[in-house]
């Protein structure tokens, strides 16, 4: 079963809902990039009047969790995957619709294989780029996750 737009966004509403609440939506997935879309709203900003932090991570993370749970879906394998660190870095208030957007898909495909041959767990580090509607980066999270197949 192919992941898409739609069943990510379904999954979301019900797994993850304060995502959802804050907006987080996915635009676009296939093999090498996700797109994950967040809007400032009242119920997503902090004091500063743009986009709490916590919320452009939330949309980030989703960019890159999303290609590895169709990575592993494609893989056919019982294959866990957790987040073990991360940083961020923001150059400009997050106002208006913003775009997370990962292209990693090619290093999650690396990662899966060396899991799969030689039954140890992996680590690969994604990046995810936040860009406002005037194609300015406002944010860059990068996700260390480590994934292992199940006995």
């Amino acid at each position: 079963m192919k992941l898409t737009p739609k069943k990510l966004n379904t999954f979301t509403m019900l797994k993850l809902p304060s995502a959802f609440l804050c907006g987080v939506r996915t635009k676009f997935i296939n093999a090498e990039k996700c797109v994950v879309t967040v809007k400032h709203r009242w119920i997503n900003q902090n004091p500063f009047k743009s986009m709490f932090w916590a919320v452009q991570g939330m949309a980030a993370e989703f960019s890159t969790g999303a290609l590895m749970i169709s990575k592993i879906k494609t893989s056919g394998k019982k294959i866990s995957m957790l987040v073990t660190s991360n940083n961020a870095s923001f150059t400009k208030k997050a106002t208006g619709r913003i775009t997370f957007t990962c292209n990693d898909g090619n290093l999650i495909d690396d990662a899966i294989t060396k899991a799969i041959e030689t039954g140890e767990g992996q680590t690969l580090w994604m990046k995810s780029i936040g860009i406002n509607e005037e194609g300015t980066v406002v944010s860059t999270f990068n996700f260390e996750w480590s994934i292992k197949v199940k006995a």
